[in-house]
């Protein structure tokens, strides 16, 4: 429990120092992760961070490392409708091993970025070809994905931690190369897959983000870089403007005594000290 809570706060402060300056020149910045995500999704989040830094340590190398994959079952036009039905009757299955159904839109955010093995059946439902496993995205391009985005690319978020997602899906002719990838984090993944976002790039490389009802969400500027003494900038600032703080400097000027709350009241806005008084006659 402590390791779970350790990581909700981890995930927490990240999302603190991720997101900056909402209030742009466009408008209010409406970031959908903005608002907190439910206690049971936080727990879900912080138990898969838990299990990517067990993983990327090394917490067990080599094949016993299949028992932490989960294993989603999904027929070829599901991945290719981009509306597939709900039910997904009509196009096929996404499900996983125990038959639990995956929404198509799901399915997709994980083909994204995931090792994919192809299995062919015949009419009856028997396998007659499986495929050798591999990555959708090879770790070669990976490490080339994670050196150029240097985190999510979603506006004001900027996590390091995160997936490649496939602006055009492989499963609809996209190409796995870098001009066809962004790096997203988790819940922004999510976002673009299942909330209707959608990511378009521009001839010059860039990025432009839509809102579902095609709106651009506005570019957020990278956060200001803290200097590695900040009280040592402070003091140089107001050497410069003579200013001169000491031990006296936040001393009141009066005799010392306790504030009068009430005097404070009647010189800051006279008004008050009225209204005070016709609410003590009520009560």
């Amino acid at each position: 429990m402590k390791a779970l809570e350790a990581a909700r706060e981890a995930l927490y402060q990240r999302a603190r120092t991720g997101v900056t300056n909402k209030n742009v020149s466009a408008g209010t910045f409406e970031d959908p992760a903005a608002e907190p995500p439910a206690f049971g999704q936080q727990q879900a989040d912080a138990l898969t961070l838990l299990a990517e830094t067990a993983l990327h340590h090394g917490i067990d190398p080599g094949t016993p490392g299949e028992r932490y994959q989960v294993v989603v079952h999904v027929d070829a036009p599901v991945l290719a409708e981009s509306d597939a039905p709900a039910d997904l009757a009509a196009s096929g299955q996404s499900v996983l091993e125990d038959g639990a159904h995956v929404s198509a839109e799901t399915s997709r955010r994980l083909a994204c970025d995931a090792t994919r093995v192809v299995m062919r059946h015949d009419p009856e439902g028997r396998v007659t070809e499986v495929g050798a496993r591999t990555r959708t995205i090879p770790p070669a391009l990976r490490r080339a994905l994670r050196h150029r985005d240097r985190g999510c690319r979603f506006p004001g978020c900027g996590l390091l931690f995160g997936q490649g997602h496939h602006i055009r899906h492989w499963a609809h002719g996209g190409p796995t190369t870098l001009s066809n990838l962004a790096m997203l984090c988790r819940r922004h993944h999510r976002t673009v897959h299942e909330d209707g976002y959608q990511i378009e790039r521009q001839a010059d490389g860039e990025l432009r983000f839509r809102r579902p009802d095609g709106r651009l969400l506005p570019h957020v500027p990278p956060p200001a870089e803290v200097p590695a003494s900040p009280a040592e900038m402070v003091r140089a600032e107001n050497d410069a403007r003579g200013v001169h703080i000491d031990a006296r400097t936040s001393m009141p000027g009066w005799a010392g005594g306790r504030l009068h709350l009430g005097w404070a009241i009647d010189v800051l806005h006279p008004l008050a000290t009225g209204e005070l008084e016709r609410s003590n006659a009520i009560v």
